[in-house]
This record gives structure tokens, C-alpha cells and sequence, in this order.
């Protein structure tokens, strides 16, 4: 039974007077909090996963069920996770929210317009775009910003592949100057990644100005600032700065805010929620988006990088016997066929990701979210597998138990906590070249022997350090089906070529993002997409969002 979100925060110590309802069982979190609750010092799970089969491997499930089980065991627990876009909701990987006993809820809500932050953030992405259109139309040729040199697009909360390139301004002068542009979904926005790791108002407004949307005409940088846009942006993210408060199945406080992807972007929710959640809470469970190639790297050297957040005190790495046949050769077909030599085989790849995370020093469990079909002799053989790694191993049913499903995990991270050696550091200092950091990463995270571009990508790059933004961090966008680039290629790669494609500068997000391969940041739908499968009942009740 969903409780009163006044219970839900009570439980904080967040009285009603700092709750900004949206109906009974959601609100936003007025900020600060203070005069608050005392603040606490909570220890952060982060968890993350081995590369996925293309529906996923329940890392949000496997999350809140951890939390659920934290909070079973007597610990004051929060879950702290990214908003659902409505790309994959109606795409290919459908709701966000768990699943099974495993849930935060009220479910359709949040995977729809919520709280309505994602339509905030895509507004205040789009007006810049208006605005940088309307300075041309009014400027022409010689003005601030030259035509050929716009760089940003703008964007849309959907799958749309038709959207990627379009031309914009046809139809005479007074529908403004031609040019070519595109869309990127709102997940992959720059504006996102700024909303996800500003502290505060003052520097959501700073980062804002500090947007790079194209060259003048004497080939300088034109910042958002320039256009004197910050402050119309800044309206509309007001109340989206502020954190999402809602509860799990079993009444486990939980924050949802923010949601980049990390495949094309940083992929963690708002250093607000999660810093937020620390001060309320012994233990806060988070997640990174995707795999430890993606996610995790940059939740280690973009998000605790940047200060507002701790490193972690031990990480959880999501496994399943589905995905770990699947890069042992099995085709999706046959996955739910006993077949513990596929295991075996794909336990390489578990491998991969489990030094990954070893490599900044992060204490680690291994957690098997188990499927119905999974089999003794193939949960045996990937806990021999961890135990001869010398890696911790709990096998988790919350899909099907709740937070009760959770117990040996809970146990596990919390030993790791307080027995396994902590010694966090970044993959690379800040002050070395960006290809170098972009070879650091592919080479010891994803295991390339190194990295090829075309000479103007090479070029781009130079650029970037020329004008002064070589100290930024990267923030690669691949494929998150593999461990490479090239989305075929299964298992673990070794010593492959990463293709580096393109690289675009996020100076208002504090880092350089470098798309690799096939990658888009506008995603299509699926030949049968999720949407397909979505109703509504006469009685008013959303069905088929899972």
C-alpha cells in the first residue's frame, strides 16, 4: 500500500513544509532544507553491471531491492535514481521504475511526465536553440554568430530517428537563415548534464552561460551568455533543481532526479539528490547507467571528480546467467536453456568489469539478479567462478521477493564496507592531454590496444585544448552492448581498435564528450516498439509500461 508522501518524508525528517506536492504520493524537496534535519554522514552504493543483453539486466531492480533490504535489516536507507526517459519507455527497453516487488512507485507517474522535469529541461535546451535562430534571422551573415558554425541542436524526450538531420529556416527570409541542424534526445542534452551536476541555483546559471553554441564569424567561441539566454534557461530549471521524492514497494524513501543516459551521456542522477540523500541517510543506493565501461568510469572521473559527492564506499556489480551466456556465444533465442560452458565463456566479460572497478580501488559484490530459469548448476559454477577471483558473490530474487529477496546482498556490501580495503583514485589526472585520456580510457577500461580518428576529429580536439578547456574530463559515447565500439562484438574484446567519430565540447557541463563508432545521440525506435504494447483503460489506468 502506497503511503502518504508526508510519511515517506517524515521518515527523513522532512517536515510538510518542505514538501512541494504533486498529488498524494509525490513531491519535490525545497532546498536548502535547513533549518533541516541534523545532517548525517551516509556511506554510498553505487551499483553497476557487467554489459548487458539488449533488454537489459535489472540493475534499477537490483538496486531498490537493495535498498528495500538495507532498510529490512534496521538501516536508514534511501535510494537515489535517474528519471526515466520516454525514449526507451516507449522504445525498446520500456519502463525504468524496477520491476516485480522491486519497484518505486507510483510507477506510470514516474515513467511519464512525473514531476515534469524533463519537459523543463527540454524547453530550456529549445529556447537556446530559438534564441541562437533569432539572433541569426536579426543579425544575418556578420553578426555574433556565424551561420555554418552553429553547433548546438535541439532536442526531443522520444526515439525519432528522422530527427538527427534536418534543415531548418526554408521558405524565404522571413522564416530566418537556412541551415542545417538536428535533434538530440533530451537524456543526451547538454542541459541535462548541467541540471545533474550543478550544486546550486548560482551554478546552474553559471554553467548555463558557460554553453558553447557555435563560432563568430572571426572563428571565437559564442557562449549561451552572449545571447544573454542563462537567465530564461534558469526560469524554467527552477523547480527542476529541486530533487523528487517518492517511496519503493515497501516504503523505502527513494530520490529520483535527473536522467542522463550513459551510453551518450554521464549517466547518474543529480549530484542535489544524491548529496541530499547522503545528509538524511546512513546508506543511500545509487546507480550508474549501463556497464562499469560506461557508467561507472564516468560516475569515478566526471561526478566524484567534480567534489559535491564522495567516491563510493563499495559498488555492487549486477550480473545474470542471461548475459553471461549471451557473451558466451548463445544466441537471445536460447538463453533460457541450461548451458553452463556459456557461462563459463562469459564470465570473461564479467572479468573485465570486475577489475574495472578494482582499478579505482572500490570494494565490490558481485550481485546475480536470478531469473526463473536459472539453474543450480549454472549459479554454482558463476559463484566458484567469483570465489576464484576472489571476488564477494551474493545472488539476489528481489524481482520476485522484495527486499526480503535482497538479504545475502545486503550482507555481502556490508561487509565489504567494513572489511575490504578502500583505496579510491581517478584513471587519470586532469592535467594530461584529452587524447590521452581518451586512450587511457579505451585502453584500460575497455581493453583496445588504441585509438584511430580522422584528422579533423584530431583537429577538433587540439581545439578544444587550444582554447583552454584541455583540463576537462571525457566523456565517451559508445555502444554499451559491448565492451568495444562495435556493438557485435561480444564477450571481451581484446586489443581492438576504438574508432573515435566525433568530439563536441560540454564547457557548461565541465567535460569533453567523444562519440565512437556507430553511436547516436538521437536513438529510433525498434522495429516493435513498447509504445505498441501501451494503453490506457477506460477506468483511467495506464497498462503495458514495464
Amino acid at each position: 500500500m502506497m503511503r502518504e508522501i508526508e510519511e515517506i518524508g517524515a521518515k527523513l525528517g522532512i517536515g510538510p513544509e518542505k514538501l512541494e506536492k504533486y498529488g498524494p504520493y509525490k513531491a519535490k524537496v525545497s532546498l536548502p532544507l535547513a533549518p533541516g534535519p541534523k545532517e548525517k554522514s551516509g556511506k554510498l552504493i553505487m551499483v553497476t553491471a557487467m554489459t548487458p543483453t539488449p533488454a537489459g539486466e535489472g540493475k534499477t531492480t537490483t538496486a531498490i531491492g537493495l535498498a528495500d533490504a538495507l532498510s529490512l535489516a534496521g538501516k536508514s536507507t534511501i535510494v537515489a535514481l535517474r528519471e526515466p526517459s520516454l525514449g526507451p519507455v516507449f522504445g525498446l527497453k520500456g519502463g525504468a521504475t524496477g520491476g516485480g516487488k522491486a519497484q518505486v512507485i507510483p510507477s506510470s507517474d514516474i515513467n511519464l511526465h512525473f514531476t515534469g522535469d524533463m519537459h523543463a529541461v527540454t524547453s530550456a535546451h529549445n529556447l537556446l536553440s530559438a534564441m541562437v535562430d533569432n539572433r541569426l534571422h536579426f543579425d544575418g551573415s556578420c553578426g555574433l554568430l556565424d551561420c555554418r558554425m552553429v553547433t548546438w541542436k535541439r532536442a526531443l524526450d522520444m526515439d525519432d530517428r528522422v530527427l538527427r538531420e534536418v534543415v531548418v529556416g526554408i521558405g524565404g527570409p522571413l522564416q530566418g537563415i537556412a541551415r542545417e541542424t538536428g535533434f538530440d534526445i533530451t537524456a543526451a542534452s547538454e542541459v541535462m548534464a548541467i541540471l545533474c551536476l550543478s550544486s546550486d541555483l548560482k551554478d546552474l546559471k553559471a554553467r548555463l552561460g558557460a554553453i558553447v553554441v557555435g563560432y563568430s564569424p572571426e572563428d571565437r567561441l559564442v557562449f549561451a551568455r552572449h545571447l544573454k539566454a542563462e537567465g530564461a534557461m534558469s526560469a524554467l530549471l527552477k523547480d527542476a533543481l529541486k530533487p523528487n521524492l517518492v517511496q519503493t514497494l515497501e516504503g523505502t524513501p527513494a530520490l529520483i532526479h535527473g536522467g542522463p543516459f550513459a551510453n551518450i551521456a554521464h549517466g547518474t542522477n543529480s549530484v542535489i539528490a544524491t548529496g541530499l540523500a547522503l545528509g538524511l541517510a546512513d546508506y543511500v543506493v545509487t546507480e550508474a547507467g549501463f556497464a562499469s565501461d560506461l557508467g561507472a568510469e564516468k560516475f569515478f572521473d566526471i561526478v566524484v571528480r567534480g567534489g559535491k559527492i564522495p567516491p563510493p564506499a563499495a559498488c555492487v556489480l549486477v550480473a545474470t546467467l542471461r548475459s553471461l551466456k549471451y557473451h558466451g556465444g548463445v544466441k537471445l533465442e536460447s538463453l533460457k536453456e541450461e548451458n553452463v560452458e556459456a557461462v563459463l565463456k562469459g564470465c570473461e566479460n564479467l572479468e573485465k568489469h570486475i577489475e574495472n572497478i578494482r582499478l579505482f580501488g572500490v570494494p565490490l559484490v558481485v550481485g546475480l539478479n536470478r531469473f526463473p530459469t536459472d539453474t543450480e548448476a549454472e549459479i554454482r559454477a558463476l559463484s566458484e567462478f567469483c570465489r576464484a577471483g576472489k571476488a564477494r558473490f551474493a545472488v539476489t530474487d528481489v524481482f520476485a521477493r522484495g527486499g526480503q529477496g535482497g538479504g545475502e546482498l545486503a550482507a555481502e556490501i556490508l561487509k565489504a564496507m567494513e572489511e575490504d580495503k578502500h583505496h579510491f583514485e581517478y584513471l587519470y589526472p586532469l592535467d594530461v592531454p584529452l587524447l590521452e585520456k581518451i586512450e587511457t580510457i579505451a585502453t584500460r577500461i575497455y581493453g583496445a590496444g588504441g585509438i584511430e580518428m580522422e584528422g579533423r576529429v584530431r583537429r577538433r580536439i587540439l581545439r578544444f585544448e587550444k582554447e583552454g578547456f584541455g583540463h576537462l574530463p571525457v566523456c565517451i559515447a559508445k555502444t554499451q552492448y559491448s565492451l568495444s565500439g562495435d556493438e557485435e562484438a561480444h564477450g571481451r574484446p581484446r586489443n581492438f581498435t576504438l574508432i573515435v567519430t566525433d568530439a563536441l565540447l560540454s564547457a557548461g557541463a565541465g567535460f569533453v564528450v567523444v562519440l565512437c563508432g556507430d553511436i547516436m545521440t538521437m536513438p529510433g525506435l525498434p522495429r516493435s516498439p513498447a509504445a505498441e504494447r501501451i494503453a490506457v483503460t477506460d477506468d483511467g489506468e495506464i497498462t503495458g509500461i514495464y
